[in-house]
């Protein structure tokens, strides 16, 4: 039987990812086998398992830091919102219905089988649980039916950490105001505070812990500060789209770099796709929301949708068409690969019903059915567009989630492949792709700068000193867990788990 502890948030974006992720590492580097669980996740950043299933890309990069395998059993429950008030269900990694938030709201507590078959099974199996919550538990409309945060620890009988932004403003008040409308069962559960974000001077913190207790006395509560974690940036991946990386409205294009645009889709999916170019230092990257912004890119990327047929008519809205992207070295991924075609058709109500013609840029169509393709790929280069050179034999690989497939044809293949007939198109200055995850391939990404330099003659040398990706990953887990043992108590942390350090 696993030890566990739960790491939930004051609010989201409180940063219970991020130190669900340290925590990973920092017991693995202890010797201990240790899992991430997070029963419910709402998040349009997915992945696909070596078995096919589809997961949250936050648990995803948590096994990652834990060195284990991503298993769908993480993460048994994944919501990915199709509009204001309904979200795709995906269930053990497959497509269990399309439901308003009112439907799955009733019918939550009916999922509490499925969440705690995945919860054994990682029992039997692990040293260590480390379970992420979301959101707030203090959504006191909702806790009711609560199965993600203390409903969860409840089912399990888990020690918390209620971790909290600083940076936001306002910490005493969240974190107090938080334990205040929990149970008094709840509030037992939680076993410490980390405050989150942290920057300046700590000694002008640290009295308000002293404050913080008394407040807690008056309610019979005593809950200890176990930790400060400061502002520090470390690359991995983010749950959603309240990630900081997507406000670039400031960054600036330069002429002494490549500068790609990617447009940002009301219903963006998987744009961690494109946190690999970031560490690039040959590369500028924006996300934009106006045909005026990528005048100076040079490249425009289209990313995933998942409401596809929505996020092209806010394209067509927008200003952007065939006539100012027909020129564009330009790249569509999934979604966006989909809306580079001539006719978009949703007959079975995939979505949201209906047919939208495409941007007109590839010789293709897309027709929408119920069963979703969800598979990892392997493939090898046949054509390129002239904006990537020459990738001889080089093997990409990448993975698929797409409800989707291509009709009518009439385009060069862009992969060739034992397991995937229509990988993507090529058409001179464009390239469309199922294939999520091409840009975490290092010599994909060397060609597609190189390319980009020679077609537009830019002074720039290609950076032949970079760290290959997955050692870069592996490197940030690192100081990840550097960072949490250092602001953390991890003694007491120890003694929350019963294990002696």
């Amino acid at each position: 039987m696993a030890k566990v502890i739960m790491v939930q948030g004051t609010m989201s974006n409180s940063g219970k990812s991020f130190l669900v992720a340290g925590l990973c590492r920092m017991f693995k580097r202890m010797g201990f086998k240790v899992a991430p669980f997070k029963s419910q996740n709402m998040a349009l950043n997915s992945f696909i398992t070596k078995d096919g299933l589809e997961m949250g890309r936050a648990q995803v990069m948590q096994a990652e830091a834990a060195k284990v395998a991503p298993d769908a059993c993480m993460n048994p429950i994944l919501l990915k919102p199709t509009s204001n008030t309904g979200s795709q269900v995906i269930l053990n990694g497959k497509v269990y219905a399309n439901m308003s938030a009112s439907d799955y709201y009733a019918n939550k507590k009916s999922f509490i089988p499925y969440v705690m078959d995945a919860y054994k099974k990682l029992d039997s199996e692990y040293d260590i649980i480390v379970i992420e919550g979301a959101g707030s538990p203090a959504e006191i409309n909702l806790n009711e039916n609560d199965i993600v945060n203390m409903g969860l620890a409840k089912l399990v009988d888990s020690p918390v950490l209620l971790v909290a932004d600083i940076d936001r403003g306002g910490v005493f008040a969240s974190v107090f105001g938080t334990v205040a409308l929990l149970d008094n069962e709840s509030q037992k559960r939680i076993k410490g505070i980390v405050i989150n974000k942290f920057r300046g001077d700590k000694t002008l913190l640290t009295p308000g812990f002293d404050m913080l207790k008394d407040h807690f006395a008056k309610i019979g509560v005593k809950i200890p500060v176990v930790g400060v974690i400061p502002m520090t940036k470390i690359d991995i991946d983010d749950e959603d789209s309240l990630s900081s990386r997507l406000d670039t409205a400031s960054t600036e294009f330069s002429k002494d770099k490549i500068n790609i645009a990617v447009i940002r889709l009301p219903h963006i999916s998987n744009f961690t796709d494109f946190n690999p170019l970031e560490r690039r230092s040959e590369i500028v990257l924006k996300y934009i929301t106006s045909p005026n912004e990528m005048a100076d890119a040079d490249l425009v990327i289209l990313p995933g949708s998942k409401n596809t047929l929505y996020d092209l008519r806010w394209l067509k809205d927008k200003g952007f068409n065939r006539n100012n992207l027909i020129n564009k070295n330009l790249i569509g991924i999934c979604g966006g690969f989909q809306m580079l075609g001539n006719n978009l058709t949703d007959e079975v109500g995939v979505e949201e019903g209906g047919s939208e013609t495409g941007l007109q840029l590839l010789n293709f169509s897309t027709v929408f059915a119920k069963k979703k393709t969800t598979r990892q790929t392997k493939t090898k280069i046949m054509n390129l567009p002239d904006f990537i050179d020459n990738l001889s034999d080089t093997a990409i690989t990448g993975y698929e989630i797409h409800m989707g497939s291509t009709i009518d044809a009439d385009e060069k293949y862009f992969t060739i492949s034992d397991i995937s007939e229509n990988g993507g198109f090529v058409n001179k200055n464009i390239l469309g792709t199922y294939m999520h995850g091409i840009f975490e391939n290092d010599r994909f990404v060397d060609c597609l700068i190189s390319g980009l330099i020679k077609k537009t003659g830019k002074k720039i040398s290609l950076n032949d000193n970079i760290t290959d990706f997955e050692s870069y990953k592996d490197s940030q887990y690192e100081l990840l867990a550097d960072l949490v043992e250092e602001s953390l108590d991890i003694e007491r942390i120890m003694n929350i788990l019963n294990i002696e350090k």
